[in-house]
């Protein structure tokens, strides 16, 4: 572009005198480049020419060269910046700590406190008039300096309040502040190619400004709103903006715009940034859904602004499906906002039970309390009821209230989430140590159940270091890399050429960074590898790129999963056309119909000349772990043109010009990782799309098969071949004879992985339910890795599709962070059962004592801010110091738990219950006998108002400091003896421990009257610990008692069972995470239905509630996440509409959507014709046992049961 035509072209647009109407001297301003990038296909490129000329003439509008990029100059960049925007999208303000300690206060409990504590302080006040008339009520008020401090227990009430809101708010405030570091962090990893100074250099995302020029390729997840300068064979996901499931086909000349948020899905090519941040398409909606204001999502759920992008746009495609999304998306958008994990939501389950349980406790202790001092003082002691008095009485009533709500709050264990979310995100913290960087918070602790991994082999099992080690050139197989005098120079020649030209420009190869360090590898690996034997060859593939520059490349087929090659056409000087090609050898060998010699002239390849080749040269490299690469060109005539779009043709009757054999060695930590998994219960199985022999070199270096083994090593074709029926459907019966000894499944599409993960996950084999994590890299291991429980993609190899959809990167690549993430998530599972045993200990002594207490002697032992105090040290302490036990190697040394196992083990069950026993033994003999032991004045039947007493105070004190060591105990689960067991490696707990020890001793000899303390002496303190250490002792008797001894724990360990079932069940509701894999199917129950043959009324009844079955069902994959602010490309797979069986009684029983049913609806089904209605009467009452499911989820009263009824 000469500067004379551009000032032709600007004296034709005198209309807009450039400079001066344009922000900061550039010739576009941002509304204009906004409504370009509103256009789309034809208009776009009309516009273009209309406005700017060419897009040389916007490039030199907004001052950049479409070839060499911006010069990278700071001020120019931070003008840019200030002109267009900076390509950020302003994230929603943090909650402020004013605001979390407003929703701390919200909790029921605490308000019940508030309100009673500021009664009791109100009443304090009151002096009725006439001294002794009010009876009991005003016999301690004799002493008037304690009369006046009668005000203090309301005020120490609401004192300690404000503690536990505080420390609430606080804990709050650091989760926060934890996933806005996550999230910056997960932001900061995605970075972009963009081409600064002629040299390409990759920038954080956030970096990027208008007028960039970027690179795309296959995989990308486009971060700003662009045109497309120069384009090869490119192809774009643009599902997540318009709805439409086709990939768009992208060039210069016909649809150049490529807008942010979409994914490439196909090729590759150059962009000229045209908006970025809130200017782009992503931007604009983000916008419109108010992504700044609060209230909303951190990264608002990307699914809300595609149904308002769709409804914008009105491209539903397929009416029904559409509808289905549409749904979907509404629903997404109102997804519970916190994740809530397997875990959590038994917990939460767990939490309520007791709660409730808590509720009639502290009912109960009111109601005795306020009756007996009724009877006592009013039938018993005839007294008449003074009006003056009222006051008093009321004093005493709200008394007794408080107490009553200080049980439930002891008995209500709020720490349990609380628990989980420390524990979660400590681990996420440390995770990220490990090269862990964790999504989504359950795949932590789903990763600790997992029974199952799918790993790809290239850069995870191996270095990802590709070196070209053997070649087969001019007839003869070299078995190390040879003298380049020893090849033809014809041979030589073209085999260079075909390197250097057919691979992406963007794969180099970099000198070492340190002394002596291997070359870096930049780029696609395999293209690296054969680099590099261009380079061993003695030869440079700089100069021949640099000769036939990006854009000369006359068409590129590039690379992808279908094809299993690369190709690119040149335009020869003489006006013909040269491919090179290049793939997986025994595909490009097909297409193969001659093959150079030894003077690199080409001669006939005949089929059978191809049998020997495979037995002969490729088969041993493959058996050496080799992957097998060959390269081949073929001639066209300049005239005519062939026809580049008729790719069958095209790729035909090639040249095979060498086969070279790359190997990529394994890395040397994953034997002895893969090691650790086979023994902590988890099978590997290597999914590879590399040929069999390669795949099977490869796992017998590694360990996941040994020789002599019974195992499956098979191909894609092969495992498809065994696995779907004569119709090509998958038939779960035939995957569950393939799966379990499969252990390489070779040369495998992205669908077979995706059908792999999908049949393992579905197999009802096993008792348990398998727990499958996959790793995946491309953009095609997208399905897989959203069907999985939990999907690692690579940080460095990865596309950000492919981490997009996964849950947890592996910023390393590397197979053993994998082993970490398992050992991590056994941990949390872990940590939260000893916190669990711990608190219930104390849970079920505190609720005992202050509910016997105040029935015997009418007023708790245990004060009300005493309670507070113990609720403080059993939830928020405990938590803290239990939930952050690093891991141990022990916890690779078991099998994995599995979906339902119970909660609390038999083990646990023992010790809670040994423990509870010991304490309560304890703490009644303190309480009745206590005075006479130590010789003091009892303080039994206190009056209102007295002086705390020295008896109440050595009960208060031995309680909490067994307790203390009782949170030693706690730290083993599976009936360990050495509970000390690395105790320093965790400082949290022990400062803790400690901490709360200091504590307690300054509560007790100075807390006075707001403690009810009164300071002991040190004889009593020996007394107080040495009480508080037999807890130690009496743990390790405990130990000794095996637990076959104990059958009724069994029982117990079950009962919570019965109770979290229904867990999984609401978290699914709220979670929308319905999977039907997820529904076990119980074999009793369904065995019982079907003897009762109804399946024909059953099927009736499902299509009457078909409709509302759909608005209940959601894909199984969905995940609301605090991190999606990028979408999930759609990835159209079968199996992504919900798939209903004919719907079995499990799921009746079972599916949430289900029991929705309006009860009228199934009262009214026809009856069955079966007389024998008890039958099914007892069958009803046999589901209920069977399936250990609370009896509130099909109750007589419950739709569900009037719906097996009336079948």
């Amino acid at each position: 572009m000469g500067d004379l035509t551009n000032s032709d072209y600007y004296s034709k647009n005198q209309r807009n005198d450039v400079s001066s109407n344009h922000e900061g001297g550039f010739g576009v301003s941002v509304m204009e480049l906004r409504e370009l990038m509103e256009l789309r296909g034809s208009e776009a490129v009309v516009k273009i020419q209309e406005e700017y000329g060419d897009m040389d003439g916007l490039c030199q509008r907004l001052k950049t060269s479409p070839t060499e990029g911006l010069s990278g100059d700071a001020t120019d960049l931070d003008k840019r910046k200030e002109v267009y925007g900076e390509n950020l999208i302003p994230p929603k303000k943090p909650k402020t700590f004013l605001q979390l300690v407003w929703e701390a206060l919200q909790d029921v409990t605490l308000i019940i406190l508030e309100v009673a504590a500021l009664i009791s302080l109100g009443l304090s006040f009151y002096q009725p008039p006439g001294g002794d008339t009010c009876g009991t009520a005003a016999a301690g008020a004799e002493d008037e300096g304690e009369a006046e401090a009668g005000w203090i227990e309301g005020a120490a009430i609401l004192l300690s309040v404000v503690c536990v809101v505080l420390v609430t708010a606080f804990n709050d405030w650091s989760k926060e502040k934890q996933f806005r570091g996550l999230q910056s962090r997960i932001e900061q990893e995605q970075k972009f190619q963009v081409v600064r100074g002629a040299q390409v250099i990759q920038l954080p995302v956030a970096d990027i400004v208008v007028g960039d020029i970027a690179q795309i390729k296959y995989g990308d997840l486009l971060p700003t709103d662009g045109v497309l300068i120069q384009g090869n064979d490119l192809k774009i996901d643009e599902s997540s903006l318009t709805g439409e499931s086709d990939h768009v086909k992208k060039a210069a000349d016909r649809d150049p715009m490529l807008l942010s948020g979409t994914h490439v899905m196909e090729g590759s090519g150059r962009m000229l940034v045209t908006a970025v941040g809130v200017n782009s398409q992503t931007g604009i909606i983000f916008t419109l859904l108010g992504a700044g204001e609060p209230g909303e999502e951190e990264k608002k759920e990307k699914k809300g602004i595609d149904s308002i992008k769709r409804q914008e746009r009105g491209m539903i495609k397929d009416a029904e499906g559409g509808e289905m999304e549409e749904k979907e998306e509404k629903k997404k958008a109102n997804v519970s906002k916190k994740e809530k994990s397997v875990l959590q939501g038994k917990l939460t389950k767990l939490a309520v039970q007791i709660g409730k349980a808590g509720l009639v406790m502290s009912a109960i202790t009111v109601i005795i309390l306020v009756l007996y001092f009724a009877v006592d003082n009013f039938v018993l002691q005839k007294r008449p009821w003074l009006t003056e008095c009222t006051p008093i009485y009321v004093q005493y009533f709200v008394k007794f209230f408080i107490i009553g709500v200080t049980v439930l709050v002891v008995a209500v264990p709020e720490g349990l989430p609380l628990a989980v979310t420390i524990s979660l995100a400590y681990s996420v913290k440390k995770m990220m140590k490990d090269n862990n960087l964790v999504r989504h918070l359950d795949a932590c602790e789903t990763m600790g159940n997992a029974t199952a991994i799918c790993s790809d082999k290239t850069g995870t099992l191996t270095t990802n270091r590709m070196t070209a080690v053997a070649c087969y050139v001019g007839d003869v197989h070299y078995k190390e890399i040879p003298d380049p005098g020893l090849l033809s120079v014809k041979s030589l020649d073209i085999l260079v050429n075909a390197i250097s030209l057919n691979s992406a420009y963007t794969t180099k190869i970099l000198p070492a960074t340190k002394e002596g360090g291997l070359p870096m590898q930049v780029g696609n690996k395999t293209e690296c590898g054969l680099l590099g034997l261009v380079l061993d060859l003695k030869r440079d593939y700089q100069p021949v790129r640099n000769q036939i520059p990006e854009e000369k490349l006359y068409k590129v087929y590039t690379f992808n999963s279908v094809r299993k090659s690369m190709s690119t056409v040149i335009k020869l000087p003489d006006g013909s056309f040269r491919m090179y090609s290049k793939g997986a050898s025994e595909i490009v060998l097909k297409k193969c119909t001659k093959i150079l010699n030894q003077e690199g002239e080409p001669r006939v390849f005949r089929p059978r000349d191809k049998d020997e080749m495979v037995k002969k040269v490729i088969e041993p490299m493959a058996c050496d772990g080799l992957r097998t690469i060959c390269v081949a060109y073929r001639d066209f005539p300049g005239d005519p043109e062939p026809l580049w779009d008729n790719e069958n043709d095209i790729l035909n009757e090639l040249t095979a010009v060498c086969v070279v054999g790359i190997e990529d060695p394994v890395r040397p930590e994953v034997p002895s990782a893969i090691v650790r998994c086979q023994r902590a219960g988890i099978t590997v199985r290597m999914v590879t799309g590399d040929n069999i022999n390669t795949a099977r070199a490869i796992a017998i270096k590694c360990g996941i098969i040994h020789p002599g083994e019974d195992f499956l090593c098979i191909d894609g074709k092969e495992f498809n071949r065994r696995i779907r029926n004569e119709k090509g459907e998958v038939e779960q019966e035939r995957m569950d004879k393939v799966w379990p000894k499969l252990r390489v499944l070779a040369r495998s599409s992205p669908t077979d992985k995706h059908t792999l993960v999908k049949g393992i996950i579905d197999s009802c084999l096993t008792d348990q339910r398998q727990v499958v994590a996959v790793t995946g890299d491309g953009t095609n291991d997208g399905p897989a890795l959203k069907k999985a429980d939990v999907g690692f993609a690579m940080g460095i190899a990865g596309t950000d599709v492919a981490k997009e959809a996964s849950d947890i990167i592996l910023t390393d690549d590397n197979f053993s962070s994998i082993v970490k993430a398992v050992m991590w998530g056994r941990n949390v599972y872990d940590s939260i059962s000893k916190f669990l045993q711990f608190q219930l200990t104390v849970n079920v002594v505190a609720v005992i004592v202050a509910f016997t207490g105040a029935c015997i002697t009418q007023d708790s032992p245990l004060k009300a801010v005493q309670m507070l105090w113990v609720n403080l040290i059993m939830d928020t302490f405990a938590s803290l110091a239990l939930a952050t036990e690093p891991p141990t190697e022990a916890l690779l040394m078991r099998k994995p738990y599995g979906r339902n196992k119970p909660l609390i083990s038999s083990t646990m069950t023992k010790n809670i219950l040994g423990h509870g026993i010991y304490q309560l033994v304890i703490i009644f003999s303190l309480l009745f006998v206590g005075e006479q032991i130590f010789d003091i004045d009892s303080g039994r039947h206190a009056p209102l108002h007295s002086p705390p007493s020295e008896h109440y105070t050595i009960i208060f004190n031995t309680f909490v400091l067994m307790q203390l060591f009782n949170e030693i105990n706690a730290r083993k689960i599976h009936g360990e003896r050495n509970v000390f067991d690395g105790i320093f490696r965790n400082p949290i707990f022990c400062s803790i421990v400690f901490g709360t020890f200091a504590i307690q001793i300054v509560i007790v000899q100075f807390g006075g009257k707001p403690f009810s303390c009164t300071p002991l002496d040190l004889e009593k303190w020996g007394w107080c610990t040495f009480l508080g250490l037999g807890e130690l002792v009496w743990g390790q008797v405990i130990a000794t008692i095996p637990n076959s001894k104990l059958r009724f724990l069994r029982g117990a360990g079950q009962l919570t069972k019965k109770n979290e079932m229904p867990g999984d069940e609401d978290m699914n509701e709220d979670n929308e995470e319905i999977d039907h894999a997820e529904r076990e199917l119980r074999r009793g129950q369904v065995l019982w239905f079907r003897g009762l043959n109804r399946i024909q009324t059953q099927i009736r009844v499902v299509n009457a509630f078909r409709s509302s079955l759909y608005e209940g069902l959601e894909k199984p994959d969905s995940r609301p996440s605090i991190h999606n602010f990028m979408t999930h490309p759609e990835f159209r797979i079968e199996d992504t509409t919900p798939h209903i069986p004919l719907i079995d009684d499990t799921d009746l029983e079972e599916d949430p959507a289900l029991r929705m049913i309006p009860q009228s609806q199934t009262g009214s089904q026809p009856q069955s014709p079966n007389k024998n209605n008890n039958a099914v009467d007892s069958g009803i009452n046999l589901t209920i046992d069977t399936t250990s499911k609370s009896a509130a989820s099909s109750g007589p009263a419950s739709p569900l049961h009037s719906l097996e009824t009336s079948l």
